[in-house]
């Protein structure tokens, strides 16, 4: 191949990778403005906490957006579902969930807390809440479920069970709605979840560590901005080797 055409051949390659790169950059910089506009919808329903009915969680048209909700019912006499891997202050655990028959509405999931998961990977007991209850909290959209998928797996006594087994609870890595209705022989679940007020207790329930933040184990906005930067860089990086190259190449007889 001639000079010229290791030339072009070259560049090809390097505008192809700077492409690349600066693709994965805009990406991430749409991943933080994505991620900056939920925390800031979410900081607005908190400051403001105008409770809608318990009934908007069934709403598919605003499945995606968030709210302060409210109402009375009771909890279903169905297993809880524990999200693993769900760590807080680098200690290892589950979100749990329980679902809730509001007076009026669809069933959903409402989110008691984060409880921790000793090193035996025994799951913590989750007792009943009895009677009617009223709950508040927001309304949000279930957690990213990313790459992650898989049946729920029965826990019996703490650990997975055989699924012919009386199970006490479903440990999950992922929040599949449908998945999870089917699972508890529900027609539906709501598209969205409650996650509990962190001021309201509930008797008879461990103490729960709750929090109203809807990115757990998952990248702040700050960090994507990071990992644009990265990006970027990588892209200017190949732009000044290739230059540098040619140039190199020009001067050479």
């Amino acid at each position: 191949m001639t000079r010229r055409g290791n030339l072009l051949l070259g560049w090809a390659l390097a505008l192809l990778g700077i492409a690349l790169f600066a693709r994965l950059g805009l990406w991430q910089l749409e991943r933080m403005h994505e991620k900056r506009a939920m925390l800031d919808a979410v900081e607005s329903v908190v400051r403001e906490r105008q409770p809608v009915s318990l009934d908007r969680a069934a709403d598919a048209a605003d499945a995606r957006k968030y709210a302060w909700a409210a109402g009375s019912g009771h909890f279903a006499a169905l297993p809880p579902i524990l999200l693993d891997n769900q760590s807080r202050n680098e200690r290892p655990g589950v979100r749990v969930f329980r679902v809730f028959e509001p007076d009026d509405g669809a069933p959903l999931l409402v989110e008691l807390g984060w409880l921790p998961v000793p090193g035996d990977r025994r799951m913590p007991a989750v007792p009943m809440p009895a009677g009617v209850a009223n709950v508040a909290g927001l309304l949000a959209p279930p957690p990213s479920a990313g790459l992650a998928k898989g049946t729920p797996v029965a826990i019996c006594e703490g650990l997975p069970c055989g699924s012919g087994a009386s199970r006490e609870a479903l440990l999950a890595i992922a929040l599949d709605l449908p998945e999870l209705a089917g699972t508890l022989h529900l027609p539906a679940l709501a598209p969205r979840i409650l996650k509990l007020d962190p001021a309201q207790p509930l008797p008879a329930t461990p103490a729960y560590a709750r929090d109203l933040d809807i990115l757990p184990n998952t990248q702040p906005p700050e960090r994507h901005l990071g990992y644009a930067v990265q990006w970027f860089g990588l892209a200017t990086t190949v732009l000044v080797i290739a230059l540098l190259l040619t140039f190199r190449k020009r001067k050479t007889p």
